[in-house]
């Protein structure tokens, strides 16, 4: 996934670059992780049985490639 917020952000960076965390997405800030979450059920699901060989791209909208 792209820059997702958690708890240990706080704990891992500088200040300064805590502020501007996931600003460089085109949505303009980070995740949540309930964000991510959904992804993941909807893969774990019976919804995605025919899924296969694809990139589901959480990442704020940044490209995945």
């Amino acid at each position: 996934p792209g820059p997702i917020w958690t708890p240990l952000i706080p704990a891992t960076m500088p200040e300064k670059k805590e502020e501007g965390f996931g600003s460089d997405t085109p949505l303009g800030r980070a995740g949540h992780p309930i964000e991510v979450a959904a992804a993941f059920v909807f893969l774990a699901s019976d919804e995605a049985s025919y899924v296969s060989g694809t990139v589901l791209g959480v990442t704020g909208g940044r490209p995945v490639f």
